[in-house]
């Protein structure tokens, strides 16, 4: 299997997790953060996954970094974040299906992103934890949790 399909794979593994789970909290709990421990608001931490993914599908077209930015600007409304969601999707689906052959730097922007796609799982599980949430069953599945 080639690289790129295993790339686009992942991605594709990544973005269902966040739909599933932006789809099974509540609007509230989007303004929830994890008690006594430093924090920011779980619709924060979605903020984070958007303008990563916008950044990055810029910066990868444009085959170098250009700085951090994020279009969401209500991470407490959950249509708000859902649609950003899925804007973000698309423009790192579309990043990746322009190119035909990466540099040496999109391929490392690529990763980049894919890491820190995997590094918000991981904050976001102990938000589920904390918070006393249900976990979507995708996120059982890949993390057996």
């Amino acid at each position: 299997m080639p690289l790129t399909t295993v790339i686009n794979e992942s991605f594709d593994r990544s973005f269902t997790l966040y739909r599933d789970l932006i789809e099974s909290i509540e609007e509230s709990t989007l303004s929830s953060k994890l008690a006594r421990l430093p924090s920011n608001t779980l619709g924060l931490q979605l903020w984070c996954v958007i303008g990563a993914r916008e950044s990055f599908s810029k910066a990868i077209k444009a085959n170098q970094w250009s700085g951090f930015s994020c279009s969401l600007e209500n991470t407490d409304n959950k249509v708000s974040v859902a649609e950003a969601l899925h804007r973000s999707e698309s423009a790192v689906s579309e990043a990746l299906e322009t190119i035909s052959e990466f540099s040496d730097v999109q391929n490392r922007l690529v990763i980049d992103l894919l890491e820190h796609e995997a590094a918000h799982h991981g904050q976001l599980i102990r938000y589920l934890y904390g918070l006393k949430l249900t976990i979507p069953a995708s996120w059982k599945s890949k993390y057996a949790l």
